[in-house]
């Protein structure tokens, strides 16, 4: 299994979709990095050399990825939640903040249903 910035990439994947595995590398970008490291991205992990490997952990150096990535994803978050703007106010609260409606979905982003249980009828 090869490891290329902290992360085992599958033996048995092609390069271009082992190495969408990294946080922040998506397909148009395993194939630059690819291209750039000079190896065929039909090729099998399994097949890559020591020298390919090496060669493709330099191209991929010059992106920001996993933790560094993460981490600055998570601070323009709070960003947000901290000058109190439309987006951050959303973030705080759990809901969606690209205009999606709320009544019917977005259950992903609220959460499971909470039930509110019916008022008892008062007797006479």
């Amino acid at each position: 299994m090869a490891r290329i910035a902290g992360v085992d990439i599958p033996k048995q994947k092609r390069g271009v979709i082992a190495l969408t595995y990294i946080f922040g590398v998506g397909k148009s970008r395993a194939q630059e990095v690819l291209k750039n490291a000079k190896v065929d991205e039909s090729t099998k992990v399994s097949d890559w050399t020591d020298e390919e490997i090496g060669r493709i952990r330099e191209a991929i150096g010059s992106y920001t990825i996993e933790g560094e990535l993460r981490s600055e994803v998570q601070l323009s978050i709070k960003r947000l939640m901290d000058i109190g703007c439309y987006r951050g106010i959303r973030h705080r609260v759990g809901l969606p903040l690209r205009g999606q409606r709320t009544k019917n979905n977005s259950r992903t982003r609220k959460g499971k249903r909470k039930t509110v249980a019916n008022k008892k009828k008062a007797t006479k």
